[in-house]
């Protein structure tokens, strides 16, 4: 049984879907990141970045538990457990792996950031609002060019590089994009997220997310109570 501690964000549905994808048995945990689940202890042992999401595989590779933290990471070790969505051949997988790490270090981090100065930042700040939101047009663009020529981001077959991208283009209104100026991201996101896998997985704790009004949750998530030693 594989146990993953989550909330319902990009990051989080990243595993969700890859976990639905796969078929594998699994339950998930919530960790409620604006309630501060996140910094307990016990989340902390397997988590020792405070960010969701993090897994336990009771069958590890060895026959023994493992404990994963990272939702890069968890998806890598998930398709080499299955032997699905990384690419068969050594040039399929590092292709896959490039766009991978795209959306690991552009993609989300700067959308993230567009999220907090367009949506949650206390006051608008306009050098940063632009900032982002350019940003996320350029990495929109670069993502459109590429499914121009392919029918997925790392070629024509659906992989991890596609089940990490897609959760966080799930609020490109909050980005400030229109689709009409990128209509093969478009083609390829309504596609992803018309599969049944994905359906199912987008509504796992998706009950449990409320709007960010409380000034508690704010502290927690983006004021001291983030960068407190633990």
């Amino acid at each position: 049984m594989i146990d993953v501690y989550s909330w319902p964000t990009p990051n989080g549905h990243k595993v969700h879907i890859m976990l639905e994808e796969c078929g594998l048995p699994w339950r998930v945990h919530a960790v409620d990141i604006g309630a501060g689940d996140q910094f307990k202890p016990e989340f902390l042992a397997i988590s020792p970045n405070n960010k969701i999401p993090a897994m336990v595989d009771s069958d590890g590779p060895d026959g023994q538990p493992i404990s994963l933290f990272e939702s890069g990471a968890i998806l890598l070790y998930l398709a080499g457990k299955t032997g699905r969505f990384l690419g068969n051949t050594d040039r399929e997988k590092y292709n896959t792996l490039q766009w991978l790490m795209f959306q690991m270090g552009g993609v989300g981090p700067m959308l993230g950031q567009a999220h907090h100065f367009r949506i949650y930042a206390p006051e608008k700040i306009e050098y940063a609002y632009n900032r982002y939101t350019n940003e996320a047009k350029r990495l929109y663009g670069v993502i459109d060019k590429q499914l121009g020529k392919t029918a997925y981001l790392a070629g024509n077959e659906y992989t991890i590089a596609d089940i990490a991208t897609f959760p966080w283009l799930r609020s490109w209104q909050n980005q400030g994009i229109d689709w009409a100026d990128f209509p093969n991201a478009k083609r390829w996101f309504d596609e992803i997220a018309a599969r049944p896998a994905v359906v199912r997985a987008v509504q796992v704790l998706a009950d449990r997310r409320k709007p960010l009004h409380d000034s508690k949750a704010k502290d927690i998530l983006f004021g001291a109570a983030q960068y407190a030693t633990r």
